[in-house]
């Protein structure tokens, strides 16, 4: 055990090229060197062959990308005279978008260039390590046997990480970066560029002109989150509770005429419902054939009755989710508990006050956080029911039941102010990132985890 914990306390990077030979000192300098010194043909050649790619990639194109993402472009496309012919033509011009995407893009290479390389110290470390120890480095053939064997998760993970890398961290550092320009409908490329502005996109969201439309915004979407997470948990728990009653006939019939809302396509239900509210729809003409309203009740077109109804639509699709894991809670009740409670006195009301909801709550707490956060990004109910409106002439490119997020979709393809757009995503997640860890850290779940 002494003899392993010795082993694996590696020299310093510094200490190595001081004390390494030639080839492991030309290892700081052209990758691979010490791998092909010690007839490792095929990682040495997979470390000099990306070096060697990469520096033609720099000089032929990285430089520009990377010179280029400080300014965004210089030269708009625009109408110039054409001396030979004599009238003017169009002229190509810089398109900020992709500068900015190419120059990102080209960050990322050089990050993944910079691992490579630390990874091509460490072997030559590795193989330097071996020869002081008088063991023999290993052949191509058994490096190979090792990506197959021991190491085969490394090899396995290799591909899905450079995906991760360049189609998911790759748009999302775009995303990012585009909060920090005047990327909107007055700066559209390619007729047009953008620029850096800093934090001026976020002033402006959060104490700018934009804060009269951010706040109320804002306001409503937690508003909607905490009601629509609580009813749905709230009667989903009744639900099972009524379900599981004892005496009750036909239990698994009631549970599956409540389910079957599951099996309807979300999309499809919202819509039917959004038919069946509207003015002249089913509800309406009905209420008012029985006599009991005189005019259509504004379901979607009035700002409190529209908010009304998206909590309310929300719970028929929300319940019956959380029936089932409640009754599968229930159901899994130390019924010797229960029991002794009865024997004790104790009515129906107090054993669910003191047992059953505390340990339906216990188990729940994970999935109603999860619920909450879902519901802060809730883009389908209020999008396929009330489209964010009724409109909001106080607001800007937002209606009345807009969340945040249906917000951003307006920002993003009906007014094009990206920029805007981009900083109420980085708000959106620093809001659920900041509640998950707080509220995550402090249940009794993760407690006793």
């Amino acid at each position: 055990m002494f003899k392993r914990k010795k082993y694996e306390q590696h020299i310093s990077f510094l200490e190595l090229f001081k004390k390494g030979d030639i080839a492991t000192k030309l290892s700081f300098f052209i990758m691979g060197s010490s791998n092909l010194a010690n007839k490792q043909w095929l990682k040495g050649a997979i470390f000099l062959i990306s070096q060697i790619a990469f520096l033609f990639w720099l000089v032929s194109n990285g430089i520009h990308a990377l010179s280029m993402l400080a300014t965004l472009g210089t030269q708009e496309q625009g109408l110039v005279m054409d001396k030979r012919l004599g009238i003017p033509v169009l002229q190509e011009g810089d398109n900020s978008m992709l500068l900015l995407l190419f120059g990102i893009a080209a960050i990322l290479l050089c990050v993944v260039l910079l691992v490579l390389y630390v990874v091509n110290l460490k072997s030559a470390r590795h193989l330097y390590e071996l020869k002081q120890a008088g063991r023999k480095a290993p052949t191509t053939m058994e490096d190979l046997h090792s990506l197959l064997d021991e190491r085969f998760h490394a090899t396995l993970m290799t591909i899905p990480l450079l995906g991760v890398l360049f189609f998911t961290v790759l748009p999302l550092l775009y995303m990012i970066s585009i909060a920090f320009t005047n990327y909107d409908h007055n700066h559209l490329p390619p007729k047009n560029l953008f620029t850096w502005v800093g934090l001026k996109n976020f002033g402006n969201v959060l104490n700018g002109k934009m804060a009269s439309t951010f706040f109320p915004v804002l306001g409503w979407t937690l508003v909607w989150a905490v009601l629509a997470t609580v009813t749905c948990f709230f009667f989903g728990v009744l639900l099972a509770l009524l379900i599981n009653t004892k005496g009750l006939k036909f239990k698994g019939i009631w549970r599956t005429i409540f389910v079957v809302t599951l099996a309807v396509p979300q999309f499809i239900s919202l819509l039917i419902m959004r038919n069946l509210l509207n003015g002249a729809g089913p509800i309406n003409a009905t209420l008012i054939r029985w006599g009991l309203i005189d005019q259509a009740i504004p379901f979607l077109t009035d700002p409190n009755w529209a908010k009304i109804t998206v909590i309310v639509v929300n719970m028929w699709i929300g319940i019956p989710a959380t029936m089932l894991v409640s009754t599968g809670i229930i159901q899994n009740l130390p019924t010797d508990q229960i029991e002794a409670a009865r024997i004790d006195g104790a009515n129906a009301f107090q054993i669910f006050r003191n047992i059953t909801f505390p340990q339906i709550l216990f188990v729940m707490t994970p999935a109603l956080i999860q619920q909450f956060i879902g519901n802060i990004n809730n883009f389908n109910v209020i999008f396929l029911l009330t489209g964010g409106g009724p409109n909001n002439s106080n607001f800007y490119g937002a209606g009345s039941t807009d969340l945040l997020v249906t917000w951003l979709y307006n920002l993003t393809v009906n007014t094009m102010d990206y920029n805007l757009a981009s900083v109420i995503g980085i708000i959106i997640f620093i809001l659920s990132a900041t509640f998950s860890l707080i509220a995550y850290t402090r249940t009794n779940s993760f407690k006793e985890a």
